[in-house]
């Protein structure tokens, strides 16, 4: 049952994530964190930080990460195969006609008018990660991790990358 839990919780992010990676995560937290209860918010926080650091697609980083975590290698092979599996659908069977009407209007007016869900769901996102910081850490702390971060990547160009493990060592060391 577990095994099919997983595939569900990869798979209908998959479907329902239009435009890849960042319209997904959302999908995938309320899968995780809020219907199967997997994991916390925090713990998929940080999950998706050391996802994002590394290279590649974040839906099939997040899937097995999540299947090794609930249903160890069987999970990893069966929640990756269903984070890919609605792409790959889609890329056999509609392939075809996707390029007929690439260069249709209504096809790029409806990718101007999707755009503006993602970035409401990325910042619904962002606002509960920082509820979710504030809780666990307290309001000065998150702001000054928030404001050291933003100095690194902005100002003196420093990896995203670099700056996760930062964080992610201090928040260690604070609790």
């Amino acid at each position: 049952m577990i095994y099919w839990q997983l595939f569900l919780a990869a798979f209908i992010p998959g479907i329902l994530g239009y435009g890849g990676g960042p319209a997904s995560i959302p999908l995938v937290e309320n899968e995780v964190v809020k219907h199967y209860e997997w994991m916390t918010v925090q713990e998929f926080g940080e999950v998706l930080a050391i996802a994002n650091s590394l290279p590649g697609p974040i839906a099939p980083k997040l899937a097995g990460y999540i299947g090794f975590e609930v249903g160890g290698i069987l999970g990893v092979i069966v929640s990756v195969f269903a984070s890919v599996a609605p792409s790959l659908i889609l890329m056999i069977v509609l392939g075809s006609i996707l390029y007929k009407y690439k260069n249709s209007p209504k096809v790029q007016r409806l990718t101007l008018f999707v755009q503006p869900v993602i970035a409401i769901l990325l910042g619904v996102m962002a606002w509960h990660f920082f509820l979710e910081s504030y809780i666990g850490i307290g309001l000065w702390q998150t702001i000054m991790i928030a404001c050291i971060s933003y100095l690194l990547i902005e100002k003196w160009k420093v990896h995203p990358a670099f700056v996760i493990f930062a964080a992610i060592v201090y928040g260690g060391f604070m609790l």
